[in-house]
């Protein structure tokens, strides 16, 4: 059946019409009725046929069929998060222009997006999102699913968590078998403040890791469904689910995943105001982290909080390394960060009304665009408290009502 659609490629790739590439073989007729699978033709047409485009028939349907076995295998190791695998894939696949005419075509484009966003080229995979888009009326029902958690996975990268709960909320699980969608669910939940609903789906996540023998991914779910669970006295336990998570990430050889484990560590001791051992394990995590990456900003977002609130650094070493956040936030274009360095620039410095006036109308309106419930709240908190300081009942009360909404 394929056999018609590889003489259409070449064909055309070597800009040859019907009538030609049929001469002294058979009609221009017969060769679109070929192409179009609409005949039956004598096996040696098609012999003399891959002779004259200068082909393997048989070569070119092994390539063919391969595609098919490497695009699961592509996505088994997107999903396991086995980095060097997932490349090596990914610059065959490139290099393959049969790709074009597999019956898995769009499905390509949807892995080469996910491809991309693991790779954090968030703005790249925008371009082929939206070609995909248009095409979608034409998805097969797994393709359709694919496509809505590659949605959710761009919406948690650009940190609009509310879209990706949307477009992950209608997955259809019996079209959808990859349960990998409820980690990203989970995330989306946990970014929204909803530790019942994260617990949840990151349980589902680790139970569908498990099952295929995703020991990376088990890492991951365990880690979200710990930093759920908020032990307000010593929270002995949960250092110790920590420990046991930063030990599995040594014995996996995953650094990647040992600075994130490190970076909730240091966010449970920011939480309980110990700025001490949280200004520690930020530190640790950014020194396994890329330098220019978000995941860095993040850490060093939060090393240079617990040091100023721990009063651990001088005023001129944290300026410096705001500034330092600030300009790669800057180059980066994340206004997320951006406003997150803006604000910490403006507390080492002591610009206190700067800081609240900077606070109330430029990082709340975007943190409730991107639907940062954690930060959203920390900030109504911080200016209730200004507004009360300063004696402004009306905005005091405006504030309190929102909370009290909310």
């Amino acid at each position: 059946m394929n056999e018609g659609k590889i003489i259409k490629f070449y064909r055309e790739k070597y800009q040859m019409t019907q009538e030609q590439l049929g001469k002294g073989i058979c009609s221009g007729t017969h060769i679109s009725k070929i192409e179009r699978l609409q005949t039956e033709y004598a096996p040696e047409i098609m012999t003399l046929l891959s002779a004259r485009l200068g082909i393997n028939m048989e070569h070119e349907l092994m390539k063919l069929n391969n595609i098919n076995k490497r695009l699961d295998q592509w996505q088994n190791v997107i999903i396991m998060q086995l980095y060097e695998e997932m490349d090596l894939i990914n610059n065959e696949l490139l290099n393959e222009e049969l790709i074009q005419i597999s019956n898995n075509a769009n499905l390509y484009k949807l892995l080469r997006i996910r491809y991309l966003l693991m790779h954090n080229l968030v703005e790249e995979s925008f371009t082929f999102l939206n070609e995909i888009k248009k095409i979608e009326h034409k998805l097969s029902p797994y393709e359709t699913n694919l496509l809505r958690h590659v949605l959710g996975i761009y919406y948690l990268a650009k940190h609009e968590h509310l879209k990706a709960i949307q477009s992950l909320k209608t997955i259809n699980d019996r079209e959808y078998t990859n349960d990998e969608h409820y980690y990203h669910l989970a995330v989306a939940y946990h970014s929204h403040e909803q530790p019942v609903l994260a617990y949840f789906y990151a349980d589902k996540a680790k139970q569908f890791f498990k099952n295929t023998n995703s020991y990376l991914r088990v890492i991951d779910a365990e880690m979200l469904m710990l930093i759920q669970l908020k032990d307000d006295g010593e929270f002995t336990e949960t250092i110790k689910g920590f420990e046991n998570l930063i030990h599995s990430c040594d014995l996996c050889k995953s650094t990647e995943r040992k600075a994130r484990v490190l970076h909730n560590l240091a966010f449970e001791y920011f939480r309980k105001k110990n700025y001490d051992l949280a200004s520690k394990y930020y530190y640790e995590s950014m020194q396994l982290k890329d330098n220019e990456s978000n995941p860095y900003l993040l850490s060093l977002e939060g090393y240079i909080s617990s040091s100023f609130f721990g009063k651990l650094l001088g005023e001129d070493e944290l300026f410096l390394l705001a500034n330092e956040g600030l300009e790669k936030a800057k180059n980066k274009n994340d206004q997320l960060y951006i406003n997150l360095f803006t604000l910490l620039d403006f507390l080492i410095k002591n610009k206190e009304h700067d800081y609240h006036q900077y606070l109330s109308e430029q990082s709340l309106p975007l943190f409730k665009k991107l639907g940062f419930v954690y930060l959203i709240k920390r900030s109504k908190k911080e200016l209730f408290n200004y507004y009360v300081k300063l004696k402004q009942t009306g905005n005091a009360l405006k504030l309190a009502q929102l909370m009290i909404n909310h």
